[in-house]
């Protein structure tokens, strides 16, 4: 049986137990580290992290999956500091977000075989000197297109994905590439199967959904809370509905929340919520809807166990 690398060492998929797949314990816009103004207390942000995700450890929470990209603040250390504090698994990953919010002014210099040594180094080797290797590639587009660089990316974590076997979790922006990013993967020969398109609740178009379920792929409806960007009523109609029509084992849900954010905060109240939103609205709402505890079982169980499986 294949192991799965976590922040702390190693585990069996079987060992997983419960699994939210697209959530962050922190994130860093690129740049921040140079404002002067702002003060980072490490300590401070560790017990802030901690109690969050002890209150998932609380309602059930085995595994708490960070698919930071490298530039957008992934510090490998403090997610294993937070694993050893809850007793979560944690594990993280490596590849790079979209060209224009990620730090990619330096890695949009790298050729394509540089980006899948990296990536491969992430994983096999470990990440700079801690030792702590990825467990899956992240990679990521924008709304409505994907850039030269983009499409670098996407083909970087296809190759490491071949070379290794970590599976792969992607980004999409307002619901929209997801069936151009499975183009990219299959023409390098990735089995879809290993493939998490996120953020697919971002479109309600079931079209857009059943095509790509079709492909074998699995979908991420991680944005739940989000409003601002769509509200939960459309994401529920459009999960129970799947749910409904037997895609159960090719769907998992996130809130795609961050715990804590390096820098200067954004006015106003911010618009994630915490990950218990979930069993608090979400779950509650799916079972109204009839779906039962076998199937919350498989998307939140058996769908993260399988990904993580050869």
């Amino acid at each position: 049986m294949n192991l799965v690398n976590t922040v702390t060492g190693t585990c069996s998929p079987d060992q997983l137990g419960l699994t939210l797949m697209h959530e962050h314990l922190m994130i860093a816009w690129a740049g921040w580290e140079t404002d002067s103004t702002v003060r980072y207390d490490r300590e401070a942000a560790l017990r802030l992290v901690t109690d969050q995700v002890k209150q998932l450890r609380d309602l059930g929470l085995e595994t708490f999956v960070d698919p930071c990209p490298m530039d957008l603040g992934r510090d490998v250390e403090f997610m294993a500091e937070v694993s050893h504090r809850t007793g979560v698994r944690v594990i993280c990953a490596t590849g790079l977000y979209t060209h224009t919010l990620g730090a990619n002014a330096y890695y949009r210099q790298r050729k394509l075989e540089e980006l899948v040594e990296i990536y491969v180094h992430d994983l096999t080797v470990g990440i700079g000197n801690t030792g702590i290797k990825a467990g899956l590639i992240k990679c990521a587009t924008g709304a409505g297109r994907i850039t030269k660089y983009e499409e670098r990316c996407l083909r970087a974590a296809a190759q490491a994905h071949l070379k290794t076997g970590a599976p792969i979790t992607t980004h999409t922006e307002n619901g929209t590439m997801g069936p151009q990013q499975l183009d990219i993967f299959a023409s390098e020969g990735v089995d879809l199967s290993r493939v998490i398109i996120g953020h697919s609740c971002g479109n309600s178009d079931l079209r857009y959904h059943l095509g790509m379920l079709e492909r074998g792929c699995t979908l991420g409806f991680d944005r739940f809370g989000i409003e601002v960007l769509l509200p939960d009523k459309v994401r529920l109609a459009a999960m129970i509905g799947l749910l409904g029509i037997g895609y159960e084992q090719q769907l998992v849900p996130s809130c795609d929340s961050a715990a804590c954010l390096k820098g200067r905060q954004p006015r106003g109240p911010s618009p994630l919520k915490h990950p218990s939103h979930l069993w608090h609205k979400i779950f509650p709402a799916l079972r109204a809807a009839g779906v039962g505890e076998d199937k919350l079982r498989t998307i939140l169980v058996d769908n993260p166990r399988r990904f993580f499986s050869s």
